[in-house]
């Protein structure tokens, strides 16, 4: 199968596409802090969708289209979006109409993702609508950060509705620059959009590692020179992996960052990394991270990094405190922080990183909880080459595995379905009844 080619979206023409989603949001009465969810596949026009809402005060809900009903019917209810955005068309006739909306000079509120917990409930993070200083600031932060400027080529190789790779794509267009956006990430299809000469791309260690198994199998050499940026991500990277990403690349363009879906932490060079391997390098400007007597990682932030979980005072409560660098916010992650570079010991609770996408396995226990003749039921991480970690169960009870597999399918997008099954007399559990999730794994 030859790949396909991604297309080239320019700054200007972005800005008429942004122009005409103010316009059709206003038209159809969608005003400051209404909220538009956005199920549909990532496209250059999704980013100017999601930049001419923000502009204009509606607050885009990205959803991984993927989701089931089952999964997504419970986000939409939660968030009573005035729009929902369910296919390309209607994606593109937001921007195709007079592009003659009024836009702020930078995004109003952060595009409210959502992020599953250990309760198995997704949650969104909401920024709250941004003071106009504290937009500009936020924007001209992640630009000074990464150098996003007017002559760069962002290639969009992750899922664009996901946070990082949507949101480099919105920094390099308000910085005047372009992006490419590839419709789904395959080796074939990265080496294909080299001639056009990308300059940044935000990737997962998954991608670099199917990159690397290609270029092993057909022994091509690409040429990449054109990138001064590649980030990566989103689950940890294995360190023969990292090596050789450097040595592609090189030192002086490979960069890795820690963080979540509720904000950004650190920044770290290559050359950072190789003197001291094992680090994610130091706190991000305007942020100090610390570790408490658990050794859980806080961050401060400033006033326009912050947010709350949409109609959850509970879980917000729980995950900040007042610290002498001022309010801070945990995800859960364990540490250290040491000579200012900070290390990370273990991930949140239970958490499950497959090819990059984080996955709770409370969420998927919640909705597998309900089949006949299930008693108990475990979902966990094994190591797996190619992903990262996979996906895996444990149950106890008369059930047919096919009836857990054909819920799975009905109620969870892929990356959450367990590949395993493992049908036990007990699940092992501590003194208090937690599952001893290492032990199954």
């Amino acid at each position: 199968m030859s790949p396909i080619h991604p297309t080239i979206l320019t700054a200007e023409a972005s800005e008429r596409e942004q122009r005409a989603v103010a316009a059709s949001l206003a038209r159809r009465g969608l005003g400051t802090g209404d909220r538009v969810a956005l199920s549909v596949a990532g496209s250059p026009t999704y980013v100017s969708v999601v930049l001419g809402a923000l502009r204009s005060g509606v607050v885009p809900v990205p959803l991984d289209p993927r989701l089931t009903p089952w999964e997504r019917d419970g986000i939409i209810a939660d968030v009573e979006p005035a729009l929902q955005v369910l296919d390309e068309d209607e994606l593109r006739a937001l921007a195709d109409g007079p592009a003659d909306g009024d836009l702020a000079d930078f995004p109003r509120a952060r595009p409210m993702h959502f992020t599953s917990g250990t309760t198995g409930r997704p949650k969104g993070v909401w920024s709250g609508l941004l003071s106009d200083e504290n937009s500009a600031v936020l924007a001209l932060e992640e630009r000074e950060l990464w150098g996003f400027r007017a002559d760069d080529l962002d290639l969009v190789v992750s899922p664009v509705y996901h946070s990082a790779p949507l949101r480099f794509a919105m920094g390099t267009l308000l910085a005047g620059g372009s992006i490419a956006v590839l419709p789904t990430f395959s080796p074939q299809g990265l080496l294909a959009a080299l001639p056009l000469r990308p300059t940044s791309m935000f990737c997962v260690p998954a991608h670099l590692q199917r990159l690397f198994q290609h270029l092993d199998e057909t022994g091509e050499q690409p040429d990449v020179s054109s990138f001064r940026l590649v980030a990566h991500a989103g689950a940890p990277c294995p360190e023969p992996v990292r090596r050789r990403a450097h040595e592609l690349f090189g030192t002086d363009v490979v960069w890795e960052f820690y963080g979540s879906t509720e904000g950004q932490w650190t920044a770290c060079p290559a050359p950072v990394w190789q003197a001291s391997p094992g680090t994610l390098g130091a706190a991000r400007p305007h942020r100090t991270i610390t570790t408490d007597a658990d050794d859980q990682l806080w961050c401060s932030v400033p006033e326009w990094a912050r947010f709350e979980y949409w109609r959850d005072p509970e879980k917000t409560a729980a995950a900040w405190k007042d610290t002498p660098d001022g309010p801070a916010f945990t995800v859960g992650d364990l540490g250290r922080v040491e000579k200012g570079l900070v290390y990370l010991d273990a991930r949140r609770t239970d958490l499950i990183i497959s090819g990059g996408v984080n996955v709770y396995p409370a969420e998927v226990e919640d909705a597998l909880a309900d089949v006949p003749g299930l008693l108990d039921l475990a979902v966990f991480g094994r190591p797996d080459e190619r992903w990262g970690q996979r996906v895996c169960a444990a149950y106890v009870g008369e059930v047919d595995e096919d009836a857990l597999r054909a819920l799975a399918v009905e109620r969870l997008a892929p990356p959450k379905r367990p590949k395993e099954y493992e049908r036990l007399d007990a699940l092992p559990r501590t003194a208090t009844g937690k599952v001893r999730r290492t032990e199954l794994a």
